[in-house]
C-alpha cells in the first residue's frame, strides 16, 4: 500500500464508508442549546400586526383609525415610531413617538429609583419578648444603633406568645424605650401598632442629628 494512500474506512453498523461521518466532537457541538433571541421591549413598526390601527400622537390626540401602512407612513414623515400600546382593543391602538427617546427616559427613570431605593437602605429587624432582660435588651439594642448609622430602617418588634398577650403594657414600655436610647440618631416613622400577636414599631435614621 502506497503510503500516501487513504486509510481503509473501518467497518461500524449504520455508517457507510462513502458517507462521511461527523466526529463526536462535531455531535457535541451540535446538541449545544442555541442562545435565546431577546424579545423587543415592545412591539412596534413593522412588527405591529394588524391592518387597521388606531393612531395617538404626543401631545396632538387621536389621528382616527388608519390602515397600518398609511399609520408607518404618517409616523415615519415626522421621524417618528409607531408603537402599538393597546393591542387587545379593536383596533389596537398605537402611538407615535420617539422610541429611542422613550427607551432612553425609561432607563434613566429606572436608574433613578433604583439610586434612590439604594439610599433608603434596607429594611432591619429586631425581635423582643415582652420580658426581654436587660442584657439581651442591650445587645439587640446595640444592633439597631448600628444598623440606623448605616442608613438602614429598622423594625422593632414584641412577640406575644400564648399567655404573653396580658403583658401588652410591659411590650409597649420595651418599644418606648427603644425609642428614647435611640432619640439621638433615630425618628420615629411608624408608631407602635399591634399586628395580630406582634407590637411593631419602626424608626428611620434621623439625618439632622
Amino acid at each position: 500500500m502506497s503510503p500516501h494512500a487513504p486509510l481503509p474506512c473501518p467497518e461500524r453498523a449504520g455508517v457507510s464508508c462513502s458517507t462521511p461521518h461527523r466526529s463526536a466532537i462535531a455531535r457535541r457541538r451540535s446538541r449545544r442549546p442555541q442562545p435565546a433571541r431577546r424579545e423587543p421591549d415592545a412591539i412596534i413598526n413593522e412588527n405591529i400586526n394588524a391592518s387597521q390601527v388606531r393612531v395617538v400622537v404626543d401631545g396632538e390626540g387621536q389621528m382616527g383609525v388608519m390602515p397600518l401602512e398609511q399609520a408607518l407612513d404618517f409616523a415615519r414623515e415626522r421621524g417618528l415610531d409607531l408603537v402599538e400600546i393597546a393591542g387587545s382593543a379593536d383596533p389596537p391602538v398605537v402611538k407615535a413617538m420617539d422610541y429611542g427617546k422613550f427607551r432612553y427616559e425609561q432607563q434613566k427613570k429606572a436608574k433613578e429609583q433604583r439610586k434612590k431605593q439604594a439610599g433608603q437602605g434596607e429594611l432591619k429587624e429586631v425581635r423582643f419578648r415582652p420580658r426581654t432582660d436587660d442584657h439581651d435588651y442591650e445587645f439587640k439594642m446595640k444592633h439597631a444603633r448600628e444598623f440606623l448609622e448605616k442608613g438602614n430602617k429598622v423594625k422593632a418588634w414584641v412577640q406575644f406568645r400564648g399567655r404573653d398577650i396580658i403583658y401588652k403594657d410591659q411590650g409597649r414600655d420595651m418599644l418606648d424605650r427603644f425609642t428614647e436610647d435611640l432619640a439621638d440618631i433615630a425618628k420615629v416613622d411608624q408608631p407602635p401598632t399591634m399586628e395580630g400577636r406582634r407590637m411593631t414599631i419602626m424608626l428611620t435614621p434621623d439625618k439632622k442629628k
